[in-house]
């Protein structure tokens, strides 16, 4: 909660055992924190990664693991941003945090035309000044903020517009194989998030400060999804059910499974002996079965 903000409500505890529930869950499905886990939270200052700091110190508070949270933000230099928002926040929270200031705006502005969308490279400039922090400050886990509808855009991006099924783990190995990344709050749906962000009154940080157009692509699709959820509600849950519920076999990737390999494993055809016998046996069952019931 914001300094100064009043004590949360009965409907804002409500929605906050919600939110620990699904977040405790996901992260016991992935095994996503162990004792002695040294988890660095990447804060942003939109909903999002206020709401995953917040819920994860509170399921810190109650864990029967030791664990400790270090809450991190990158202050890219970004005209107008406000430098004091968080430090002051974190401060009256009293959680452990760090500032990197790396100028990435200049940069991007420089590499990126007028007019085009900077989020791509923000965002692989942002995850590395990330990463070289948790490499040398010791960091077992990177908890980042993506939630359920997250997922589920990312899964509909990658199969309209790069023609393969992927979407966000929420557990995964970076590319490098030095950091394990968790994102808690896989379970939970935006809008939850949304009314627990407002509840709690967080002094939230706007992601227009760079003046870059959004991604038109992720826009298009959060569009399509709440028209779906419009007249379907529960789709988004369901999609993402079946992101969890994976049959490689009867997808189309050789790589997931050994098509070539199914003549090898088919049982041999039936004799023809073999046919009537089986059919003898059925028919002598069927007979005895009929008898047992009228006798029962």
């Amino acid at each position: 909660m914001a300094r100064g903000a009043p004590p949360p409500s009965r409907t804002a505890k409500r929605l906050q055992a919600h939110l620990r529930g699904l977040a405790g869950k996901a992260i016991e499905d992935y095994g996503m924190i162990a004792d002695g886990d040294r988890v660095m939270v990447c804060l942003s200052g939109g909903k999002d990664s206020y709401t995953l700091l917040d819920i994860l110190m509170s399921l810190q508070r109650s864990a029967p693991i030791d664990f400790s949270l270090i809450a991190v933000n990158l202050d890219q230099k970004q005209p107008g941003f406000p430098e004091n928002v968080l430090p002051d926040y974190l401060t009256g929270l009293g959680v452990v945090y760090h500032i990197i200031e790396q100028d990435t705006y200049s940069v991007v502005k420089r590499v990126i035309p007028e007019g085009k969308t900077m989020c791509g490279l923000c965002s692989r400039l942002r995850r590395g000044a990330l990463y070289r922090f948790a490499a040398e400050n010791g960091i077992s886990k990177i908890a980042l903020g993506h939630h359920r509808d997250d997922i589920v855009e990312t899964f509909f991006l990658n199969l309209f517009f790069a023609g393969r099924l992927k979407a966000m783990a929420p557990k995964l190995l970076s590319d490098d194989r030095r950091h394990v990344v968790i994102r808690p709050l896989s379970y939970v749906g935006e809008r939850d998030i949304a009314r627990y962000a407002r509840s709690r009154g967080f002094p939230l940080i706007p992601c227009t400060l760079c003046g870059s157009q959004e991604n038109l692509q992720r826009v298009a699709v959060k569009q399509l999804l709440h028209q779906w959820e419009r007249q379907f509600p529960g789709r988004t849950e369901q999609i993402f059910a079946a992101l969890r519920n994976v049959a490689p076999e009867h997808l189309a990737d050789p790589r997931l499974h050994d098509f070539a390999g199914i003549d090898a494993r088919r049982i041999a055809p039936m004799s023809e002996r073999d046919e009537l016998e089986l059919a003898d046996d059925l028919h002598a069952g069927g007979i005895q079965r009929t008898a047992s019931a009228l006798v029962g």
